[in-house]
């Protein structure tokens, strides 16, 4: 059984499987149904995969995940219906000619502050239903573009293909949220003339999350308990202030803080490390936008 205080799980994701479906293993694990997740992975994607267990599902929305970095593979000589290997091939075209420069000045073009158009089989909302649900009904789906920021694009490594004549990309991206790694390996393909799709993928960073907090399914079954208790999730997700025993009880009490100057939603720490609430500052008040402990709570 989950403490009833839970915490954060880093999941690496295999690939096959939804988010949705590692959420439900993870309840099975961990004997509770209150686990949820914050941000999905597509089905091929593999990595990095943030759930929240037991209380600590609070946390899930307050989080900033804003920046992500990924491992990927991007095949140039072919366009497909996904934008992914999982798609039907669109279109086909001799790549082994492109050079590393036609290369770097396209990626060069797609990294900084860019207007991109989401893959069609995300699950940005189209008129109230998913676009991806749209599209496996046969509909056609068009996505505004949207803007997004690749703060690094770099290729790591070539590989020409002689048959067919495609070319494979091993590149590191690192990224806003909201930025579609399939769309890149679509519009560098587009823009050097011979389509392109993603063949992998795999998310190395969430926010302030790494490969390095995960675990894999197997290691979660030998060991069913949260990567991050929710004292460690806080500390690392959260910048803090230290309090003391009195302005604890206030706070497990739901009254508020002297404000001190922070931005944003902040953590309120005992001495000791322990989370009791995350604040936020507003005029002369620092108020609770969750009580971790709240009074009574046994943890």
């Amino acid at each position: 059984m989950a403490d009833i205080l839970g915490g954060l799980l880093i999941v690496d994701k295999p690939a096959g499987p939804t988010s949705h479906d590692i959420v439900a293993r993870a309840r099975k694990l961990l004997h509770t149904k209150k686990v949820g997740h914050a941000g999905t992975l597509d089905p091929m994607a593999t990595g990095v995969l943030v759930l929240g267990v037991e209380r600590a599902t609070k946390l899930l929305g307050l989080l900033t995940l804003t920046t992500k970095a990924y491992t990927a593979t991007i095949r140039l000589g072919c366009a497909t219906t996904t934008d992914d290997a999982e798609g039907e091939a669109l279109t086909t075209a001799a790549a082994g000619h492109i050079t590393d420069a036609d290369i770097a000045g396209e990626v060069a073009v797609l990294t900084g502050d860019i207007q991109q158009v989401p893959a069609t089989v995300s699950a940005i909302k189209v008129g109230g239903e998913r676009a991806y649900a749209r599209h496996r009904a046969g509909e056609e789906v068009t996505l505004a573009a949207r803007p997004v920021t690749v703060s690094r694009f770099d290729v790591l490594a070539r590989r020409d293909i002689a048959e067919p004549d495609v070319v494979d990309l091993d590149v590191v991206v690192e990224c806003s949220s909201g930025t579609y790694i399939r769309a890149l390996a679509r519009d560098l393909g587009a823009a050097l003339g011979v389509g392109g799709h993603l063949t992998a993928l795999r998310r190395t960073r969430v926010g302030p999350f790494t490969l390095e907090h995960a675990r894999t399914l197997e290691q979660l079954a030998d060991d069913p308990v949260p990567s991050l208790d929710i004292d460690a999730a806080v500390r690392l997700s959260f910048p803090h202030r230290v309090i003391d025993a009195d302005e604890a009880e206030k706070l497990r009490d739901g009254r508020w803080l002297d404000p001190v100057g922070n931005t944003g939603v902040h953590a309120a720490l005992t001495e000791d490390g322990r989370a009791i609430a995350l604040l936020q500052e507003k005029g002369k008040r620092a108020a609770s936008v969750l009580v971790v402990r709240p009074r009574g709570l046994v943890d």
